[in-house]
């Protein structure tokens, strides 16, 4: 496809620039490769090009000398209404070449709202949705990310999913995809049996009783870019990312990333030094992220912040730290950092349930973290909470507003900003998720979530605090996908046809369109809901943490929560 065929396309499109390409250091298009693969992002090109890890996959897979790779997103409405008006059929970025024409489609599944976009997709690429329906002539579509750790829900859609590190396995794939092309003996079924026995891949078709993820071993030897693709325009983290280490030794019972991560791997501070080095000079980014699950838990971050800072400045670039844990907070480790705001992930209220979800901090540890954050200068703080968490009472409820208290009153003692504080209070929705203690539980009704923010809202407002939320349903629709088999896929699949896609986008997002897909295929979401009993659907994923010990880990909660009830 032209680039002529669809630039006039793009004179009556909001923001063009997503669908352009020609981005600054992206490399150029190997046409004679052995292995064509589009890397998709279920979202548009703003969230897309936010994202680390597809970045890292893609440069890659670009250097291998057999393989080029390309990138596609979900075009937003309007271009979306041109492009069937027109057809033209969803694209790369980089050569305009249509999707089917590729060896191999990749999609990245970071979250699971995003599942009804892989459809939309490959809707828009002229592309069957269901595996057994594309034949030979069809690209191999496979899945990847965090959401690849219980992939049934959406295995009829794709050849074959990713488990675990991307960088370990991929390269591996399109090798023994090359290898039986140039050897002229390729076929689709002979394909998925050799590479069902790379550590790491889950073929949808065959039946494997076991599954281990694949795992980076050494971040130090691990494949990172430095001369990574700038985008066209301002994404969501406009910024240099530099990822610190992998994993997450904190154990917080409700948080799937800590346990799918482990083991925690450390780069060194003089390979960090190096990598961010090239990064700034690289990339031009007047920001740079040290990245991580918990950036404040790297044990030799104050070594690293010495180092980077003077390299930084003097090329006129901020450091910025992400969501900090509250009790691994040091105000000397901000001293390079840009003085705006501060975000503490503190879950819930009360010391009681932090104890139960295995949230190891104190309000001692919150109060003394905003003291040494006020007195660095720092003005703004952002206070992440979930409600709905397994032994959630009113007072755990209460309490949040209590600290709220506590923190206004510390920021009055203490700030050396002469800035009137900023301070907002987010609350997600618990959600369970597979392979954490608390993926069995079951999610709070709607209606109680729906009061638990009105008295969050109400309140907060008194206190003149900003309070932000996740939307209920929306968050039991995630809780649905997230724990279910393969009888979603048709759930998936009706809830498409009918007009749910950028799900993750709350105006976007129909609930009722939701409910009736489940209700037409028997299910009812309230059941989906509950507590889980029996066999798990993804039993046959190995992620390194036993289910013996995420029992066990349960069973420790409630012990925890029956030993407090007793001493009160």
């Amino acid at each position: 496809m032209s680039f002529e065929k669809i630039k006039h396309l793009l004179l009556t499109v909001d923001k063009p620039a997503r669908y352009i390409g020609g981005e600054f250091n992206a490399p150029k298009v190997k046409n004679n490769a052995d292995c064509k693969f589009l890397m998709c992002f279920p979202d548009v090109y703003d969230v897309a090009l936010s994202n680390l890890g597809i970045k890292i996959l893609y440069h890659l897979l670009n250097e291998k000398k057999n393989v080029s790779c390309e990138f596609a997103f979900s075009p937003w409405f309007d271009m979306e209404k041109l492009m069937r008006e027109n057809g033209v059929e969803l694209y790369s970025l980089e050569s305009k070449t249509p999707a089917k024409q590729f060896d191999i489609i990749g999609f990245s599944l970071q979250y699971e709202l995003s599942y009804t976009n892989v459809l939309f997709m490959l809707d828009l690429a002229n592309i069957p949705f269901r595996a057994s329906e594309r034949g030979e002539e069809f690209p191999l579509v496979i899945g990847g990310g965090p959401c690849a750790v219980n992939p049934h829900p959406i295995s009829d859609f794709f050849d074959l999913f990713l488990i675990g590190d991307g960088e370990e396995v991929l390269p591996k794939l399109c090798d023994e995809y090359t290898k039986l092309k140039n050897n002229g003996t390729y076929r689709k079924s002979d394909f998925l049996k050799i590479v069902a026995g790379i550590e790491g891949v889950f073929v949808t078709s065959l039946n494997q009783e076991s599954v281990k993820k694949a795992q980076v071993k050494d971040l130090d030897k691990t494949y990172f870019p430095t001369k990574v693709i700038l985008p066209n325009l301002e994404v969501v983290h406009n910024r240099a990312v530099l990822e610190v280490f992998r994993g997450c030794a904190k154990g917080c019972r409700f948080c799937q990333a800590g346990f799918i991560c482990r083991p925690m791997r450390f780069r060194k501070v003089d390979t960090l030094i190096d990598l961010a080095s090239r990064v700034m000079s690289d990339i031009g980014y007047d920001e740079i992220s040290l990245s991580s699950l918990s950036t404040c838990d790297y044990p030799h971050l104050k070594e690293l912040l010495e180092k980077l800072k003077p390299i930084a400045d003097e090329k006129k670039v901020n450091i910025a730290l992400p969501s900090t844990r509250v009790d691994s907070f040091e105000s000397e480790f901000i001293d390079g950092a840009r003085k705006s705001s501060l975000t503490f992930a503190v879950e819930a209220g009360t010391q009681r349930l932090r104890d139960v979800i295995q949230k190891n901090i104190t309000e001692e540890n919150i109060l003394l973290s905003c003291k040494k954050a006020f007195e660095s200068g720092y003005s703004g703080v952002k206070l992440y909470f979930m409600i709905g968490l397994p032994t959630e009472t009113e007072e755990d409820v209460k309490e949040i507003i209590s600290l709220t208290k506590k923190i206004k009153w510390t920021y009055k003692q203490y700030a050396t900003n002469k800035k009137s504080l900023r301070l907002t209070v987010s609350s997600s929705v618990f959600v369970p998720k597979p392979f954490t203690p608390f993926q069995r539980e079951g999610q709070m009704h709607l209606e109680e979530v729906m009061k638990t923010q009105n008295y969050l809202k109400f309140e907060l407002r008194k206190l003149g605090v900003k309070y932000s939320y996740h939307d209920a349903k929306s968050s039991q629709i995630e809780a649905i996908l997230c724990r279910s088999g393969r009888e979603m896929s048709n759930v998936i699949e009706d809830a498409y046809r009918s007009g749910c896609y950028f799900d993750a986008w709350t105006d976007k997002f129909h609930y009722d369109k939701w409910i009736e897909a489940l209700k037409k295929n028997g299910l009812d979401p309230n059941e989906l809901t509950r507590e889980l009993k029996g066999e798990l659907p993804w039993n046959n994923i190995s992620v390194g943490v036993s289910q013996e010990f995420l029992e066990n880990e349960r069973e420790k909660a409630y012990k925890l929560r029956e030993e407090q009830s007793e001493s009160i």
